[in-house]
């Protein structure tokens, strides 16, 4: 699909952003693993989330659809049942790694696999710990650490494990592993990351410790609770973004999960000058929420790189984005982990800034933005790959002319109201001229 953007005059309105896509997998997994039932509300209706509640259903977990909400009947620790078919993770990393760490303590053979772009993604993270638990995992390709991955679980035993990188998706795999092995599991993190499976675990009464960066957890079942999902702090992202680069613009995203490990983006455009607050903070089922307000600013350049990376590597792309217009030279290090997502997200997104009128030098493991000069519409591609397709979808809001954007559908796999949002707010206010072939 092609979609074709201008930016208009002003920018003006309220959008509320899907479901949390992290906290919508979670929901699902642990609720499906616990006993009894519990209600899922708000949750993420994107492509990736909808992988992870196949997968489960082929499990023998039971979603029952409730107006608004989906009540997951769990089954324990030890009532799953062994899939007639190889299950399909989709395009979804999350589901592959957190899918492996629950396949790993099943007593019986399963094959996961995902679609083309899933399948070229190393594994070899989530296969060495695993392995270490006693699971057998058979991986494909080089090095036998592609999906698909053959797991045979059962009969695991905890163990102490170093992450060699900060990784929200390994660290959890690795802890629904242990929730039925044998002894303690304790797994350590080189720099924070994602904390909401460690946050659901103990609201759902496992035995699980924190201290800073070292979880410990011992194994025993855990119950259902219900669970209202915020607002996706990622998909409100691009919102902001648009927001602090439009000209005339005040935007106020509602009901945004704010927890710590995610806001690195808030951080990032504090440093750069940008207009945003938080209102209305809260708490909703033990995460942080709050009400985003965005307006245009001036943006100068910064640095980006360390310790942060982990709370903002998904949002990379609109940092790089919002460089394009700041005064100096913004540089982007360690983010190297952006070569294995969806697309190569450094290489795709110094190709299509550049097309745009940007001057982005690539780096191994980043990105060189020297600010300044007006982005100009140009015809676009999202690499296959949502987070590019809806980081140009916002560089379309805010460069002159006419943006012509090729794999618009993609954002359906995190965002799939995005266009609705978008021209919800106002065909005279947004002025976009829009096009699907």
């Amino acid at each position: 699909m092609v979609r074709r953007l201008n930016r208009p005059q002003r920018l003006r309105g309220q959008i509320s952003p899907p479901g949390d896509k992290s906290i919508t997998h979670r929901a699902f997994i642990l609720n499906g693993t616990a006993t009894g039932s519990a209600e899922v509300r708000n949750f993420s209706h994107g492509g990736d989330c909808h992988s992870t509640l196949a997968c489960m259903r082929a499990l023998g977990v039971r979603f029952e659809e409730v107006e608004d909400r989906l009540v997951v009947h769990g089954r324990g620790a030890h009532g799953f049942t062994e899939p007639r078919d190889i299950l399909d993770a989709g395009n979804s990393g999350t589901t592959m790694r957190l899918m492996s760490g629950l396949l790993a303590s099943l007593p019986f053979r399963t094959t996961i696999t995902g679609d083309a772009s899933l399948r070229g993604r190393p594994m070899d993270r989530v296969i060495g710990p695993l392995s270490l638990m006693g699971a057998t995992v058979l991986g494909s390709g080089d090095g036998h650490a592609r999906a698909p991955l053959i797991i045979q679980g059962g009969g695991l035993r905890g163990i102490t494990y170093d992450l060699p990188v900060a990784s929200a998706q390994v660290k959890s795999a690795i802890l629904i592993a242990g929730m039925s092995a044998e002894g303690e599991t304790v797994v350590r993190e080189p720099a924070p990351s994602r904390d909401h499976t460690e946050r659901m675990l103990t609201a759902m009464g496992a035995r699980l410790r924190v201290d800073e960066r070292e979880i410990t957890l011992q194994p025993g079942p855990i119950t259902a609770v219900d669970i209202t999902v915020p607002g996706d702090f990622s998909s409100a992202a691009f919102w902001i973004t648009a927001a602090c680069l439009h000209p005339d613009a005040e935007l106020l995203i509602l009901g945004v999960g704010v927890n710590q490990y995610r806001t690195g983006l808030l951080e990032v455009f504090k440093d750069m000058g940008a207009d945003v607050t938080l209102e209305n903070q809260r708490f909703v089922g033990g995460e942080p929420v709050a009400d985003i307000r965005a307006r245009s600013s001036h943006l100068r350049a910064t640095s980006v790189g360390g310790q942060i990376i982990p709370a903002l590597l998904d949002e990379l792309p609109l940092i790089a984005l919002a460089a394009t217009q700041a005064v100096g030279t913004t540089e982007i290090r360690d983010a190297a982990e952006l070569r294995i997502k969806e697309s190569d997200r450094i290489s795709a997104t110094c190709a299509e800034l550049t097309r745009l009128g940007a001057r982005v030098e690539e780096l191994p493991d980043g990105l060189i933005i020297h600010g300044g000069p007006d982005l100009q519409g140009a015809s676009c591609s999202s690499h296959g790959d949502h987070r590019i397709a809806l980081t140009l979808a916002v560089a379309g809001l805010v460069a002159s002319g006419e943006t012509v954007l090729d794999g618009a559908e993609d954002v359906s796999i995190s965002y799939p109201e995005f266009w609705s949002d978008l021209d919800s707010l106002g065909e005279t206010n947004m002025q976009t001229a829009t096009g699907a072939s």
